[in-house]
């Protein structure tokens, strides 16, 4: 059974990671101006931080492991979330 912290600590923790997503999609415009093809940067925005928290959730022993899972989870739609604004922004 996977340990689940108490559900104020888990929104919490959740909301800093959409936050901490959005700040390195943010970042992540300003610093890399090299051409990207899309679909690779699709892929490691959504793919490596839901990999990584699927994959701490799945094998926690600990809340606070399966807190860190559920930070790395909601990280990507975050950054996601930036890499579409900036596309409609720009036209694309």
């Amino acid at each position: 059974m996977i340990p689940l912290p108490r559900a104020p600590i888990l929104t919490a923790v959740m909301l800093v990671g959409v936050t901490v997503g959005i700040l390195c999609g943010v970042l992540g415009m300003l610093l890399v101006t090299t051409p990207i093809r899309p679909d690779l940067a699709m892929g490691l925005v959504l793919g490596v931080p839901s990999g990584i928290g699927i994959l701490a959730v799945l094998v926690s022993g600990r809340r606070w492991v399966t807190g860190a899972g559920a930070f790395l989870l909601s990280v990507a739609p975050g950054w996601f979330a930036v890499m579409v604004l900036a596309q409609v922004v720009h036209g694309a």
